[in-house]
């Protein structure tokens, strides 16, 4: 494995060589730029291959019993870990440039939500990142979960809102609605809660929430 390594620096200080060589031969400003791009290309390469992927792999092995202990409630030691193993806050400190080291701010989020820190929660929460299109609008919902129990209703009522537009389904884009307009209620804002609600009926016929919706819209026409 070692071999191989200094085989592929080799070959990358080769390459270094020959672009030098290059552009003391080329001072044309556009070959400048070409060279620049393929420079930093070649960079991002080898930051990859030999920084961040041998770094992935100690993070998820590192957050493995992290996880179980989440899943089994046991969220002290989830978070802080002990003398066998690393805790999510090492996991998100040590490795939070790796795939691991995000979803160990995710973990965090939610561990120090159930212990009812809902500030530490929502600092966590925030740090995760990702482009899909459900977990992330879960991590969002989350915010908005610490919110209200912060009460914090007027800020918390986005983050339901752009969860429930991330997520975009039957499945949990209706729970986003319906905690939008249920905090909208709870604002005296009865006519952004009704159209949330009638977009649930709408949109989603087909979900759990919508099965009982009619009973929330006609409770909001009714007063």
């Amino acid at each position: 494995m070692a071999e191989k390594e200094k085989d592929e620096l080799e070959k990358m200080n080769e390459a270094l060589s020959m672009s030098e060589q290059f552009v003391e031969k080329y001072q044309n400003p556009l070959l400048w730029g070409l060279l620049i791009v393929v420079v930093v290309i070649g960079a991002i390469l080898g930051v990859r291959h030999f920084y961040l992927l041998p770094r992935e792999d100690k993070a998820q092995a590192a957050m493995y019993q992290a996880v179980m202990a989440f899943e089994n409630d046991s969220l002290d030691l989830a978070i802080n870990g002990n003398e066998k193993f690393d805790g999510l806050l090492t996991v998100a400190d040590q490795y939070g440039s790796t795939d691991a080291g995000n979803l160990a701010n995710a973990y965090l989020g939610l561990a120090y939500y159930e212990k009812g820190e809902y500030e530490t929660a929502q600092k966590y929460l925030a740090k995760f990142s990702a482009d899909e299109s459900v977990l992330a609008p879960a991590m969002t919902a989350a915010i908005g979960n610490c919110l209200v129990d912060m009460d914090k209703y007027e800020e918390s009522v986005s983050y339901f809102e752009k969860a429930a537009k991330a997520s975009d389904n039957d499945v949990f884009s209706p729970v986003y609605l319906k905690k939008a307009a249920a905090v909208y209620e709870k604002l005296g804002n009865q006519e952004a809660a009704l159209k949330l609600y009638q977009e649930i009926k709408d949109k989603y016929p087909t979900s759990n929430e919508a099965r009982s919706i009619d009973r929330y819209i006609e409770r909001i026409q009714n007063k």
